[in-house]
């Protein structure tokens, strides 16, 4: 046991935030915390990390251990965490890190200076020295200091040419960055990640899995990228009404542990209040006899129903709520067509050569690294700033629907319903508040002055007045920032109903997963088109890179015909093509032990549902098959989850 929180407790004033909230994590574990906004997950890091005291309850740490604490940008700038100085270097804040190694090191090039001046005795006793600073400098990872260094800057998408970059003239993204990357570096035994993807592209997130999934100790995270918490986590933990529940698996067993939990706990509320009915009922029947046997036999049967230990009602969940987006007019067949756009800044290329086009009817996600141009793309479709080159044309009865995270068109003297209600005038009151609970807008919430709102607040404003816009081509730029998992589900589901045509940008592989039809991949050279979602882009880029291996590979066999390798060239050519095989082999066993830990956990929880039924419960043989059935599915998951740790680590290396 690395933590445990166990009946923890915690009120601010006369609003209560947590209820005996209790669970523990494991050396090693990868965990994540989820909740809707507000369910008190921060505080629970609070917590942990000491910044709060618990009213109630324990938190208990192993003796030694060392935590890491990152939280999200406002509590940076904050200062919730120390900061570095901001005259220091990006590369001098990660090499930071390393400051007790590079004092061993210099202490160990001074033993050296010694040792080429002294003899005898003295220097027998300088080797000594030398030598044992020089095992403990490599035991504590000094010479590869300045490769993991750079690999996590690499890793986090810092170009090299940024390295040398004040601190201070980072903006909040970057600081938050570098933050986490001196992080990862310090090797805590427990990470606690606030939104550790915030600000990351998809190539910097993909690289934080990887780093992730091998960090030899545990991690605590809260995140709202589903995709990251199935790659990552092993163990999900939701706080819901003040309480704490624990999942074991990552988000989507999560979600399928907690639909078939909450379908036994209603299904044993609804028997239980039949029986007492009936007990009640029977009460009331025998009373209207009047006779004193009667009143004898009511009085049992009323001590008997009160010794029922009652099952309290589940608390329902939130209302299956549903965002529809209707085009008012329906565009042509032909929507977009582009052709040779390129654009820069200041005589600096941003990006040539994009070319494509989109059909009526097409859902497409726009990828591709911080700063290559994504939203101006979507500025230049949108007419708002020219391209440098290109050609573009709009098809007919095309009418699009703009939002722009960063410049929302709000009318500050308004409040969040006038802006909705005086832009749709013919919408209900009902309609209105509908469609903002969607987005988190809930109660006296639809009254906040839009003046007074944050900058995720009015995006999500921005976002419910697109959606009712009527509009037949949707351009999206991070439509899924600062909504939560519950929100991001809505609109999910009605942009996958959506007639129209769809264009957005979204780090957020699995609502790309959930909603595109194509995925276009933009670099400085052009744009390339992958068709279906980002599952299959992936397999498309991974079999371009392994079919590229092969011709390289088979360049190699080529020239060996004409030149004749060493026997030392021929087996380093071997080891590699042995070593691509092998890849391919543990990559294509990872995915097929994540589907059947998948499909084992689900079967476990088909298990728990048996087991509570009354006729297998009145039945001792089929309870015992059932009982065994489930002991076999869980050895069977616990070597499943050995495996994969085994490969998944194997191919972090």
């Amino acid at each position: 046991m690395l933590l445990q929180m166990k009946e923890v407790q915690k009120s601010i004033g006369i609003n209560e935030i947590l209820r005996d909230v209790s669970f523990i994590i494991e050396e090693k574990e990868k965990v994540a915390l989820v909740g809707v906004n507000g369910a008190g997950k921060t505080s629970v890091f609070r917590l942990i990390t000491g910044k709060w005291v618990a009213d109630a309850g324990q938190i208990i740490r192993t003796s030694g251990s060392r935590l890491g604490y990152l939280p999200q940008l406002a509590e940076l700038e904050q200062a919730e965490v120390e900061m570095p100085s901001p005259m220091h270097t990006l590369y001098e804040v990660l090499d930071a890190v390393f400051a007790p190694l590079k004092k061993m090191e210099a202490q160990m090039r001074e033993l050296e200076q010694d040792m080429a001046t002294q003899q005898s005795d003295e220097l027998a006793a300088t080797m000594s020295r030398y030598d044992k600073l020089s095992m403990r400098f490599a035991d504590e990872g000094g010479f590869e200091a300045t490769s993991r260094v750079r690999g996590v800057l690499r890793g986090l998408g810092f170009p090299d040419e940024r390295w040398e970059q004040p601190f201070g003239q980072l903006s909040g993204g970057e600081k938050t960055r570098a933050m986490l990357g001196r992080l990862l570096l310090e090797r805590a035994d427990l990470l606690l990640l606030d939104e550790p993807t915030n600000h990351l592209d998809i190539e910097s997130v993909a690289w934080l899995e990887e780093y992730l999934r091998g960090f030899p100790g545990a991690v605590l995270l809260i995140s709202h990228d589903r995709y990251f918490m199935d790659r990552v986590v092993t163990k999900t933990i939701e706080i819901e009404h003040k309480t704490a529940q624990v999942y074991n698996g990552n988000y989507t067993a999560f979600v399928q542990k907690k639909a078939a939990a909450r379908e036994i706990a209603e299904k044993h509320y609804r028997e239980q209040q039949k029986v007492i009915k009936h007990h009640e009922e029977v009460i009331k029947t025998i009373r209207g006899f009047s006779t004193e046997a009667a009143i004898i036999r009511s009085k049992s049967r009323e001590k008997l129903l009160a010794k029922i230990e009652r099952v309290d009602k589940p608390v329902a969940p939130p209302q299956n709520m549903r965002l529809k987006l209707e085009p008012s007019i329906k565009s042509g067949h032909d929507v977009l067509f582009v052709e040779d756009l390129a654009m820069a800044f200041d005589d600096v290329p941003l990006f040539s050569g994009v070319t494509f086009e989109l059909k009526r009817g097409d859902k497409t996600a726009i990828i591709g690294p911080n700063g290559i141009g994504k939203t101006t793309l979507l500025k230049i479709i949108m007419g708002e700033i020219e391209a440098v080159n290109g050609y573009m044309r709009e098809g007919v009865n095309v009418k699009p629907g703009y939002y722009d995270q960063a410049q929302q068109n709000l009318d500050e003297s308004k409040n969040i319903f006038q802006e909705l209600s005086d832009t749709y005038p013919k919408m209900t009151n009902t309609e209105i508040r509908t469609v903002l609970a969607a987005f988190m807008f809930i109660g006296d919430d639809v009254f906040k002055p839009i003046a007074a709102l944050s900058g995720g607040e009015r995006g999500r404003v921005a976002l419910a007045k697109i959606t009712l816009a009527g509009s037949n081509f949707l351009v999206l730029d991070e439509p899924t920032n600062h909504l939560d998992l519950y929100s991001k589900g809505i609109l999910e589901d009605a942009l996958r109903n959506f007639t129209g045509t769809l264009l957005y940008i979204s780090h957020d592989r699995y609502f790309i997963n959930h909603t595109a039809n194509c995925v276009l991949e933009l670099s400085q050279n052009g744009m390339k088109r992958f068709p279906g979602n980002y599952d299959d882009y992936l397999e498309k880029k991974l079999a371009m890179k392994l079919a590229a291996e092969g011709t390289a590979a088979n360049a190699t066999v080529a020239t060996s015909n004409d030149t004749a390798r060493t026997p030392a060239q021929k087996a380093d050519w071997q080891k590699r093509k042995d070593e691509q095989a092998a890849q391919r082999k543990r990559t294509a066993r990872i995915a097929k032990l994540e589907k059947e830990i998948a499909a084992t956990e689900v079967a476990i929880a088909d298990c728990d549902t048996r087991l509570l039924n009354e006729e297998i419960a009145r039945d001792a043989a089929a309870s015992e098959q059932v009982f065994n059935e489930k002991n076999t599915h869980e050895a069977a998951l616990a070597t499943l989850y050995e495996e994969w740790e085994t490969l998944s680590l194997e191919e972090s290396e």
